[in-house]
């Protein structure tokens, strides 16, 4: 039996685990706090879900994948973890970031549409797109329950058989050490987000920030589709479990420390949010916050992530923030088969210097 030390339990180590140990292999999870802790960007309440990735075809197809899976996941534990609400791309230019996206998903042949300001509007109570070229329409994008869906694919990984190792790992060659035990295996995967740089230092070159969410109270009838300005770098979706309409800003936080920083949202990213409710849903702009939250981005300078072999057995998986979580069940899919040698990881997921582009994230304004 082919044997795997996965060390760290959000989104990325949970789905590989569940896939490896129903394929066969002994699994070993190790994790310092418990899967789904706050200190995981994992653990952020919700995540986008959208195949419009610019220019790229890679991930377009991906997330595609990652919607199939997502759908079967919920359906075999009985449970909504993704909320097919669709998504509408506010574009202010007419040949900018989102008539990149359509063509894409049209030659892919992924279900979208062009809508006229008009028409977007429609689908909120209250909205001004006098702003704007048009929209696109993703029918099939929405948004994952990303906390929920970590602490379920956690729980099925034990069920299949995963042995979850609880305390702080660091590497020990080419095995794992953790407190005075040392964890072998034919393959050692460090899928553990913000903390990979210090572990590798010089070796991988991550960029980790604080990044605040805000939900608001919002009037019933506030049920909306998902929504991304992709220029402004702001995004959100309508009220989801009773959380509220999420508002946030996608550009880059202030560098963060993930273990120690302060899980307070800022005054400054409070009034990002509320100027844009001023500007996209005026009847907003006094609403409350009904929740607020901090995570972290752990990403690279062009928003690729890092799939790499640094020593012969050993693997580091890294950079995920800003459009990661959604990819995590068709991620754990390609990773699995370069594990067993299948196929080899694209050149893009390499540990070689990085030029700065932008087009992944939901972010226009960021270099990244």
């Amino acid at each position: 039996m082919r044997s795997v030390v996965i060390v760290g339990a959000g989104i990325w180590g949970t789905s590989l685990a569940l896939r490896l140990a129903e394929s066969g292999w002994r699994v070993t999870l190790v994790e310092q706090y418990q899967p789904g802790h706050l200190r995981q960007a994992s653990a952020g309440e919700t995540r986008l879900l959208r195949s419009a990735h610019g220019t790229d075809e890679w991930y377009a197809r991906l997330a595609r994948r990652a919607r199939e899976l997502w759908r079967e996941l919920g359906d075999r534990v009985g449970e909504e973890l993704y909320a097919e609400m669709g998504m509408l791309w506010f574009a202010r230019r007419a040949r900018g970031w989102e008539h990149s996206s359509a063509s894409v998903l049209e030659r892919l042949g992924i279900p979208h549409e062009i809508w006229d300001p008009a028409r977007a509007g429609a689908a909120f109570p209250d909205f001004r797109g006098d702003d704007l070229e048009f929209a696109l329409w993703e029918p099939e994008a929405g948004v994952v329950r990303a906390r929920r869906a970590t602490q379920v694919t956690a729980r099925l990984a034990l069920a299949a058989g995963v042995e979850l190792v609880r305390g702080r790992a660091e590497p020990y060659g080419g095995s794992v050490r953790v407190g005075g035990e040392v964890l072998r295996a034919d393959r050692v995967v460090w899928a553990c987000g913000a903390w990979l740089p210090r572990l590798f230092p010089g070796l991988v070159d991550l960029q980790v920030t604080k990044q605040d969410t805000l939900h608001f109270a919002v009037p019933g009838g506030w049920d909306t589709p998902a929504w991304v300005d992709y220029d402004a770098s702001i995004y959100g979706h309508g009220d989801i479990d009773g959380l509220g309409m999420k508002v946030s800003s996608d550009a880059e936080g202030e560098p963060y420390d993930a273990e120690t920083g302060d899980r307070r949202i800022s005054a400054a990213s409070e009034d990002v949010s509320r100027a844009y409710l001023r500007r996209r849903f005026p009847s907003l702009v006094g609403a409350p916050v009904l929740f607020s939250q901090v995570c972290q981005y752990t990403f690279t300078h062009d928003s690729e992530w890092i799939i790499a072999q640094p020593e012969d057995g050993v693997w580091l998986l890294g950079g995920e923030s800003g459009h990661g979580f959604k990819h995590a069940p068709a991620l754990a899919e390609y990773v699995a088969e370069i594990l067993e040698g299948g196929r080899k990881p694209e050149p893009r997921f390499g540990l070689h210097e990085r030029i700065p582009a932008r087009g992944l994230r939901t972010s226009g304004q960021t270099d990244r």
